[in-house]
């Protein structure tokens, strides 16, 4: 379990551009930290559960977000803000990557492991 809390990954994005990886990490590490639960609706989470979730997700966000969002002392709401401003890009990166899919073709790369690469990345 230590070996989580010192696993960093990369902030949110102002632009949004690592939305969908960065919830993924937050969740995650929320969970780990028996925390998940302050992100969710109707939560009965202690004022102390709610601060220390507050302090990671502020964190771990871009300054630009972070000064946006100065006023927010709730994880919740702050959740919720951060999901109301990115969640479109769901619909944005979907159809992207479908498309990137059906245009993928092995003859349009040098290796196989590059072919793998950007294979993964369109998984993801």
């Amino acid at each position: 379990l230590a070996n989580i809390e010192n696993q960093k990954f990369i902030a949110l994005d102002i632009s949004g551009k690592n939305y969908l990886s960065w919830i993924l990490d937050v969740k995650l590490h929320l969970s780990a930290k028996k925390l998940r639960h302050t992100i969710d609706e109707d939560n009965a989470a202690s004022n102390e559960e709610r601060v220390t979730a507050l302090i990671f997700l502020r964190h771990d966000i871009d300054d630009g977000l972070k000064y946006e969002y100065l006023t927010v002392e709730n994880p919740l709401e702050l959740w919720q803000n951060l999901n109301d401003r990115f969640e479109h890009l769901k619909a944005v990166v979907l159809p992207k990557a479908l498309n990137d899919w059906a245009q993928l073709r092995i003859q349009d790369f040098k290796a196989v492991s590059e072919y793998n690469s950007t294979l993964f990345k369109i998984v993801s």
